[in-house]
């Protein structure tokens, strides 16, 4: 008895010794790590994209907001008004002109953004890439869609929609990585995966809806036996259903992101599908990351974050009117 007492006591004080170095171990963690990040209003982190004010940046923006009030930082939004590299350069070097404590950017061209963003990192500005990346920038990490898989994603669903054969096409714009590796993931999939089908054309909208249906209209002339398309953006999608639409054309079409206009015409069946990313997520995240890089230039971000994707149907589409 006095043996199994002894044994008692001797586990209850490791036990008690064990638990009082975990609680120092979690309050050192703590105070280490990203929890105690700076509550200083005086600090300005600065969202820049292109095409300002369009609906696709308001679940990004509202991450980025959501971040500032947790963190009890200032954030502002900048954005060059048009799908223009040279404009978005002008807004950058204005923001840089400020040092702000740090900067999100989403590159409207991979390469031709890259000096301007050395060059806040020269001044000591962190910078980090959302939704659309510029690899060699030097930027401390690129937070968005997988666009490969988002483009597989797009073309599994497409083919489940043609019951697996048929010519196809993609309409898209040249010059942004994004869009380029979601094309490349569409292609590849129908290649790899699906024997009976094709990717017969692939058109430039120019990322604007007239412009793309009368690019739809044409290619539909030429090859009217063209079954599905794949919009890897936006303006494109509603641009396809429209030229659909004033042909009289049953065409399956899968569309990209979250517009309202895009939502409205899943509901209305003229559009089948969009690839909906996590743009909210890719806002909320980067000021995490530009609060702890500005804090310590040497921390560790993560250098790419998946933010993931999802497929929109009429059976899920009421659930992304939220924004």
């Amino acid at each position: 008895m006095k043996k199994l007492l002894i044994i008692y006591t001797v586990l209850i004080g490791a036990f008690g010794i064990y638990f009082y170095y975990y609680q120092l171990s979690e309050k050192a963690l703590q105070k280490s790590g990203p929890a105690l990040l700076s509550a200083s209003l005086d600090e300005k982190y600065v969202m820049v994209t292109f095409q300002a004010g369009i609906d696709y940046w308001r679940p990004a923006v509202k991450g980025f907001e959501d971040a500032a009030e947790k963190l009890g930082v200032s954030v502002e939004y900048r954005g060059a008004p048009q799908v223009d590299v040279y404009e978005q350069i002008t807004v950058l070097e204005q923001v840089i002109a400020r040092k702000p404590a740090g900067i999100a950017v989403s590159a409207v061209d991979s390469s031709r953004l890259n000096p301007t963003i050395k060059q806040a990192l020269e001044a000591g500005i962190p910078v980090v890439l959302f939704d659309a990346d510029a690899p060699d920038s030097g930027a401390a990490s690129f937070l968005g869609t997988n666009n490969k898989e988002a483009g597989s994603a797009a073309a599994h669903k497409l083919a489940a929609l043609m019951n697996r054969k048929g010519k196809t096409a993609v309409i898209t714009a040249p010059g942004q990585l994004n869009l380029q590796e979601r094309t490349e993931g569409f292609i590849q999939t129908i290649e790899q995966s699906y024997p009976n089908m094709s990717v017969a054309a692939i058109k430039d909208g120019q990322r604007d809806e007239m412009k793309a249906k009368q690019a739809v209209i044409d290619l539909l002339k030429e090859q009217p036996d063209i079954g599905g398309f794949f919009s890897t953006e936006a303006n494109a999608g509603t641009g396809i259903a429209q030229a659909a639409k004033s042909l009289h054309k049953d065409v399956r079409i899968i569309g990209f992101d979250t517009h309202k206009q895009t939502l409205d015409l899943i509901k209305a069946g003229e559009i089948d599908a969009t690839i909906a990313q996590g743009t909210r997520e890719m806002g909320y995240r980067s000021l995490h990351f530009l609060v702890q890089l500005h804090q310590n230039p040497k921390y560790a971000v993560p250098e790419r974050v998946n933010t993931n994707v999802t497929v929109v149907t009429e059976e899920n589409v009421d659930a992304y009117y939220a924004w």
